[in-house]
């Protein structure tokens, strides 16, 4: 069995015990449509109301639609194979859905890169912000991270699915993510090792070093202010942000920046489902719960929507 001969792959899903597969489904079920609601809500309230018209908004609707997207790239065809017996998927579609998830996970690093430059400029340099962070700027960073993230996965899609897999067709995992792959391919795996490591460093260890810089020097500014509720109110503007970092760069580095030989892929599975699936729910939580410029419009929104029903 090799790369061109193969049809499909075979999905082990999430768990080997069928009676858990109806109380995951009903789980899982709740937490994408949580994932949906609150994304495509910030997405929402961020596009119409004008009070939100500002990079940070701008960074956190495309955010939000990044999550939106790397998590329908897996979530619905998780719950749909935990309702079936035969949990296959495409050699084509197998590598479609790897190309999604890999382009909206690297993109989502680079947004979090960009959101923690944003809060540098906001607090290290408020007087300039307008001028060194407007629209147009952000507009023009955003783009240039959904093109690095598309190119960057276009290149790990296609050097993984140019392996033989000869081994078997069974993937240990409930996607088509890269590890799992590896462990199917008879294929010398070390140009790929590097491709992963050279172009993970650049996107994910690159955001990684930029966010460590930034919030450097906003926490030098932060301990500048004099008073301890200029100081808790520069803070602020900073946690939900920092929080999110480090629970996705967390789970990110634990799962692709280790030697291969140290993949145990049923632990694995356990962080996949954290940063696939969880932390596009979490995100929006974090980032609206104490937020409340956000909260405003959100409830200027729902008052809206109420006037309009009568």
């Amino acid at each position: 069995m090799n790369k061109t001969s193969m049809m499909e792959f075979i999905l082990t899903g999430l768990t080997d015990k069928t009676k858990l597969n109806i109380p995951l489904f009903i789980i899982f079920l709740h937490i994408y449509v949580t994932t949906v609601v609150c994304n495509f809500g910030i997405i929402t309230v961020s596009w119409v109301d004008r009070h939100l018209h500002k990079p940070m908004y701008l960074f956190l609707s495309n955010l939000s639609f990044v999550n939106l997207m790397y998590s329908s790239s897996v979530t619905p065809k998780m719950l749909r194979d935990f309702l079936s017996q035969a949990k296959a998927i495409s050699f084509v579609g197998s590598a479609l859905q790897m190309y999604m998830f890999v382009s909206f996970a690297t993109i989502d690093c680079l947004i979090l890169g960009l959101m923690a430059y944003d809060r540098y400029i906001a607090i290290c340099s408020p007087l300039t912000y307008s001028v060194l962070m407007n629209n147009i700027l952000s507009l023009r960073l955003l783009i240039a991270a959904y093109l690095e993230g598309l190119l960057t996965a276009l290149v790990h899609t296609v050097s993984v699915f140019h392996l033989n897999f000869c081994r078997s067709n069974v993937i240990d995992h409930f996607f088509c993510d890269i590890p799992p792959l590896f462990k199917l391919s008879c294929s010398d795996i070390s140009v790929n090792l590097v491709v992963l490591v050279v172009l993970g460093g650049l996107s994910t260890l690159g955001c990684l070093i930029l966010i460590l810089v930034s919030y450097t020097y906003i926490v030098l500014t932060i301990l500048r202010i004099r008073t301890a509720r200029g100081r808790y109110k520069a803070f602020k503007t900073c946690v939900s942000h920092m929080a999110a970092v480090t629970i996705f760069y967390g789970t990110v580095l634990f799962m692709y920046f280790r030697p291969s030989t140290s993949y145990v892929l049923h632990q694995d599975r356990v962080a996949s489902v954290f940063y696939s699936i969880l932390i596009p729910m979490l995100n929006p939580l974090i980032y609206t719960l104490r937020n409340e410029e956000f909260k405003e419009a959100l409830r200027g929104s729902v008052r809206g929507l109420k006037g309009k029903s009568f």
